[in-house]
């Protein structure tokens, strides 16, 4: 417990950095207008690229023991290309929508 304690108290600034980007990022992201919210999530769950290429470091790095970074590394290459092919789709079908139509002979 005084592990805990210590980690929080030596990386409060970090801390606190990351829940004010988290609230920051929420008032954001609610004031888009539905119009450019799909290009604009598409694009940041393009970024979940990034977080794949550390899952896979992180597993790469990780002891063969180690079966809760292995679980986690895992878990995280899955959901993020999941997460980066669905926002490619949903970003396809947008565009499709404002493709010109082409006409039957």
């Amino acid at each position: 417990m005084d592990g805990l304690i210590n980690f929080f108290i030596s990386n409060y600034q970090l801390i606190t950095i990351v829940i004010l980007s988290i609230f920051l990022g929420i008032e954001v992201i609610s004031r888009v207008p539905s119009v450019l919210h799909t290009p604009l999530m598409s694009g940041a769950n393009a970024i979940h690229g990034v977080v794949i290429i550390g899952a896979i470091i992180v597993m790469g790095q990780a002891h063969t023991d180690d079966y809760l970074a292995l679980t986690l590394g895992f878990l995280a290459v899955v959901l993020g290309t999941l997460n980066v092919v669905g926002g490619f789709v949903v970003t396809d079908r947008m565009l499709e929508m404002f493709s010109k139509k082409k006409k039957k002979k």
